[in-house]
């Protein structure tokens, strides 16, 4: 059993729980310490140049395909046991799908993460994170491990909120945003350098339709 990195009633993560009950979404600037932010940065860095990230595609299962004209990143999936720093960031969401679950409850069973590397000029462009024949995600997770990024470099998170109201995220490092994986479009802008993140979601029992 993994050691808990944070309480599952530690403020930070009510102050989530809040927010998605209030309006669908949170940001939280300084989720991780910056060591481990900086330990999951480097992380993925080696694993880009050992080759294991591969075009993400668009879709799932068998009818998943890489579309570079729709999203360009790089990604590979987390696994239990690969790494200390993946572990300890996989502890802290399972602390969040806690909080959620007794705050909202959700019935959030696991949580599902991936590396993503999106290169210089790279882009997703608007979707939401729900499959049409597949409800099991319910809230989604994006933690940046960009260090220094300055907002002229681009690479946005621009979320599609009520009201034709548009909110950019800046994807600076150890930055978390969460929001309501069925009900908030949102798309990734391109950028100037290399764009880091680890994209999750937490998952209920679903509706699976094969």
């Amino acid at each position: 059993m993994r050691t808990m990195q944070i309480p599952s009633d530690h403020p930070m993560l009510l102050r989530i729980v809040d927010d998605l009950a209030e309006r669908g979404w949170s940001q939280q600037n300084l989720f991780l310490p910056d060591a481990l932010t900086r330990s999951l940065a480097a992380e993925c860095r080696q694993r880009a140049a050992d080759g294991e990230l591969a075009p993400a595609g668009v879709g799932r299962g068998s009818s998943s395909q890489v579309r570079e004209g729709v999203r360009g990143d790089r990604i590979q999936w987390l696994e239990p046991g690969q790494a200390e720093a993946c572990d300890r960031y996989l502890a802290w969401m399972d602390s969040l799908r806690e909080a959620l679950n007794r705050g909202l409850f959700l019935g959030l069973e696991d949580f599902e993460s991936h590396f993503a590397l999106y290169p210089p000029g790279a882009f997703y462009l608007k979707h939401v994170d729900r499959f049409r024949d597949d409800d099991r995600r319910a809230v989604s997770a994006v933690l940046y491990l960009n260090e220094d990024w300055l907002p002229e470099q681009g690479g946005q998170l621009r979320m599609y909120l009520d009201e034709g109201v548009e909110h950019d995220v800046v994807p600076c490092g150890g930055c978390l945003v969460v929001f309501l994986s069925g009900s908030v479009p949102h798309e990734v802008l391109p950028a100037t350098r290399e764009r880091l993140s680890l994209t999750g979601w937490f998952r209920r029992r679903g509706n699976e339709l094969f």
